[in-house]
């Protein structure tokens, strides 16, 4: 199979919840490991992993309500400061696929993260789409909805949630 294209795995990855920025959430990190161990294994030249990071925007558009915005540069800076904040999320994959050897791309898109990345893997039809999952229970699903589930029943390639450990799980489970 000398020539033939690397198998393309679409990975959806956030920041967590409890430590911010620019580190990558539980679930992501696991979902990663887990596609490095178990999937791409030894045959690193055999895949490539598509890194996506969905920055949600706030519902007023504003992230910091303490700041002033006294001109069009201010909105600007702010506008880099977002890209700025999500290019060392995906600095993380990127620089530990180069390590190992795994061909990679990663970009960021904002948004509803369950829309975008079924709207993601319909433009780009990878292989592949890997998501984190928390593991909520029902009483919890109800409450924040999860992107994972969103995933399974309508992106259009087949779909894999990497579930994180019980030992792995934060005080409040909803974190991530």
């Amino acid at each position: 199979m000398a020539g033939a294209a690397p198998t393309r795995v679409l990975m959806g990855v956030n920041e967590s919840t409890i430590k911010g920025y620019p580190h990558a959430s539980i679930s992501s990190r696991k979902a990663f490991e887990w596609t490095l161990d178990k999937i791409v294994r030894s045959n690193t030249s055999g895949f490539k992993l598509l890194f996506l990071h969905v920055q949600v925007p706030d519902e007023d558009g504003f992230d910091d309500m303490d700041s002033i915005y006294a001109s069009p540069e201010d909105f600007k800076s702010l506008k880099r400061r977002d890209q700025a904040r999500g290019a060392h999320l995906l600095e993380f994959f990127v620089e530990r696929c180069h390590a190992i050897g795994v061909a990679c791309e990663a970009w960021i898109k904002k948004g509803d993260p369950k829309e975008v990345i079924c709207h993601e893997v319909k433009r780009l039809q990878p292989d592949l789409l890997v998501v984190g999952c928390r593991g909520l229970g029902p009483f919890q699903r109800v409450f924040v909805g999860t992107v994972s589930e969103f995933c399974v029943k309508h992106a259009e390639c087949p779909v894999i949630t990497i579930k994180r450990s019980a030992e792995e799980t934060p005080e409040d489970p909803v974190d991530d």
